[in-house]
């Protein structure tokens, strides 16, 4: 018996909140249309509920709906593990609220009588920037759990060496003997699976990139500046 052919793989997940039932009923099908996965969600609440880590995608979001306004789910899913772009469709053009959302990071603004070809073309550029992050986010999770292999003093070591400082200026600003600290050197390379300074250097600059993912000791935490509780 032959198997039935499979479908067409959707486009990329669009989430789509808004509280007026007519709308979500007619951009899902114009998106299903246009080959997305859509689901559809009448509260900002409803959605941030159903957010999981794994969801891939972009948000199209109402700015007006009652409780959660579209820029208050904008900024609560910023704090989330799983900040996905949102695109934001208003009834009419609101210029201050269009900066606002642009300034935290939507993707565009659109009102709802937007061509539709303007809509397919930045929910294309918000899948791209869910796919470029998500990356992005998990080089750096990568990167945390090299540097969490690492002791108190080997960070100490490494945060000396992405400052271009030798060995012998190494050692006096530690207290200890410049043999120690060409150990020590040799242990975070080794530990980070990296060759070279430049290595060790390109490692830290990535792990500082991202805000969503917390490294596991305090020593971490003091080398890249991130707040200790």
């Amino acid at each position: 018996m032959n198997a039935a052919p499979a479908g067409p793989t959707p486009k990329g997940n669009v989430y789509v909140v808004d509280d007026n039932a007519s709308f979500l009923l007619s951009v899902s099908r114009l998106l299903r249309a246009a080959g997305y996965h859509v689901r559809t969600f009448d509260s900002g609440p409803e959605f941030l509920n159903q957010l999981t880590p794994e969801l891939s995608g972009c948000v199209l979001a109402d700015l007006q709906m009652p409780g959660m306004n579209g820029l208050e789910l904008q900024a609560a899913l910023q704090k989330t593990a799983n900040p996905l772009p949102v695109i934001f469709m208003s009834g009419q053009g609101d210029i201050p609220s269009t900066v606002r959302a642009m300034r935290q990071g939507a993707e565009d603004f659109l009102t709802k009588i937007a061509p539709k070809e303007d809509l397919l073309a930045a929910i294309e550029r918000a899948l791209a920037r869910d796919t470029l992050e998500r990356k992005g986010r998990q080089r750096q999770k990568e990167v945390f759990t090299l540097l969490d292999r690492l002791s108190e003093r080997e960070l100490e070591v490494l945060g000396h060496v992405v400052m271009g400082k030798l060995n012998k200026q190494i050692a006096a600003d530690l207290s200890i003997n410049e043999r120690t600290v060409k150990l020590h050197r040799t242990s975070i390379t080794r530990k980070m699976e990296v060759q070279s300074v430049a290595e060790l250097t390109r490692l830290t600059q990535e792990a500082r990139l991202f805000k969503n993912y917390e490294p596991a000791s305090d020593s971490l935490k003091k080398l890249l500046k991130w707040p200790v509780k």
